[in-house]
């Protein structure tokens, strides 16, 4: 455990910086090797010197980080922090934003996703986004799922289709079943398919957008506090299909629980006051014996 700042100590130190804090934080500096998470193979996602502003609010400072790939990573912090901000840099979700200003660099297998050449919209079909509250389009289950592949030209229907010879009735069918298959909804909807996707439940709602995340076969997917909104079945069901789907996507999880965290990922990373990165790491070692006496403090709830 790191020990608290001193007043002897001063600013120069070269492999420390200051931290800001909030009421309730201890204060300490910063240690760059804390958030130097080692892990085997090229990452999927790397993140370096990432910063962002809404106007003259700085909300992101300074961040680095690689993702692996095949995992789950667990953003946690107290509100206002910058982990959801973190989030939607990684699919450039915050262009949408007119103050938002970015700086750094974010890097999907290699390539720089902030490059002016990069397609968003082949972007954003590698690298999905599931959000707190479901918002399922009010069309039917069926157009649902495949609403995205037509969008992007992996399914063709429709009459022009038809005289054209090229009705994919038969493939958009295998989508639907295999994205609901893979978002463990398919048993409860399955004869249903054509009913308005507004009438499922909460839980049901957040599944279906989850495979239609899926439906374009994604390889990162990105939830911000998948389960917030939802009960205690119904967040246990996202739980372990999250598990499962670190079995072939990448994914990165904000979420306020830190039972959920320790529960669903592999490594953690921990955003505090001010927008930094403070520490990151193997979840247990997080949970179990951080580095940092914020994040000791953070997660035996003496603030946040």
């Amino acid at each position: 455990m790191s020990e608290t700042i001193t007043e002897t100590e001063t600013a120069t130190e070269s492999t420390t910086d200051s931290a800001q804090t909030t009421s309730g934080e201890s204060q300490e500096r910063l240690r760059e090797e804390w958030t130097h998470y080692r892990f085997d193979g090229p990452p999927k996602l790397s993140v370096e010197d990432l910063n962002v502003w809404y106007g003259d609010d700085h909300a992101l400072k300074d961040v680095s980080m690689d993702i692996p790939e095949k995992s789950v990573t667990a953003l946690i912090g107290p509100s206002g922090c910058g982990k959801s901000t973190f989030l939607r840099c990684l699919n450039r979700m915050n262009d949408r934003i007119n103050i938002a200003n970015i700086e750094g660099s974010v890097e999907l297998d290699g390539s720089e996703i902030y490059d002016p050449n990069t397609n968003l919209v082949e972007l954003r079909k590698r690298v999905g986004m599931v959000f707190q509250a479901p918002n399922p389009f009010p069309k039917s289950i069926r157009d649902n799922i495949s609403y995205g592949p037509r969008k992007h030209g992996d399914i063709e229907t429709g009459l022009l289709a038809r005289l054209l010879g090229r009705d994919d009735k038969d493939e958009e069918q295998e989508i639907v079943e295999r994205s609901l298959k893979q978002a463990a909804l398919w048993e409860e909807v399955s004869d249903r398919l054509d009913d308005n996707a507004l009438g499922l439940s909460g839980g049901q709602q957040q599944r279906l957008c989850i495979a239609r995340c899926l439906a374009v076969d994604p390889e990162v997917i990105l939830m911000d506090e998948p389960a917030s909104a939802l009960d205690p079945i119904a967040t246990s069901k996202i739980e372990d299909l999250i598990e499962e789907l670190a079995e072939d996507y990448t994914v990165v999880v904000v979420t306020h629980n830190m039972q959920q965290a320790a529960r669903i990922s592999d490594q953690t990373a921990v955003f505090l006051t001010g927008g930094e990165l403070v520490e990151y790491d193997d979840t247990d070692k997080i949970f179990e014996n951080p580095e940092s006496q914020r994040v000791e403090d953070y997660i035996t709830g003496k603030f946040g």
